[in-house]
């Protein structure tokens, strides 16, 4: 399991903390835990939702993100996954292309388990279709997380690095995680 600190975009935030781990399990499955420090208690949750629904605008509330590339590729995914036990995936032709909004949803990538947990959020995806009808390796991929975090100070970017001039969850160079 590879964990990775996240930084809030603001550098002078430094409240909250937070740590994305990442593990293979398995031969297409991918998990995920988001470790969330709060003492403050600024975070703003979203409320539950029944039964981990596909919902679009997650990220106007707050949301974690998964963000997965393939090496030598323009395409990539995103899945947004909500602390009320949403989610959602979406599919790019290359660089936030679409610009559809939302973007088209991805169904190439499923979910096998999400949920909130008294330290943050764990999900397991299942990307059997995704690596299958692209010919993928886990090797071939690489991953960026990310998060939104609706605070009583403001809206707060979290992201495994910052390298562009504006929040920005979708510069694939502050995408971290090689399998």
């Amino acid at each position: 399991m590879a964990s990775y600190d996240l930084s809030a975009f603001d550098r002078r935030f430094q409240a909250i903390s937070l740590v994305g781990a990442i593990e293979q399990q398995g031969q297409y499955a991918l998990n995920v835990g988001f470790w969330l420090r709060d003492p403050n208690q600024w975070v703003q949750w979203p409320e539950m939702a029944a039964s981990n629904p596909r919902q679009d605008f997650l990220w106007e509330q707050t949301c974690f993100e998964i963000f997965i590339g393939v090496h030598n590729e323009d395409f990539y995914r995103e899945i947004n996954l909500s602390p009320s036990q949403a989610w959602q995936a979406y599919q790019f032709e290359e660089y936030r292309f679409p610009e559809d909004m939302p973007p088209p949803a991805a169904y190439d990538i499923e979910l096998n388990q999400l949920k909130r947990t008294h330290y943050g959020l764990n999900v397991s995806v299942d990307l059997t279709e995704f690596m299958l009808t692209h010919k993928l390796k886990w090797s071939d991929m690489y991953l960026g997380l990310s998060a939104v975090l609706k605070t009583s100070q403001g809206d707060q970017y979290y992201a495994m690095q910052h390298s562009s001039p504006n929040a920005d969850f979708h510069n694939k160079r502050d995408w971290l995680h090689q399998f």
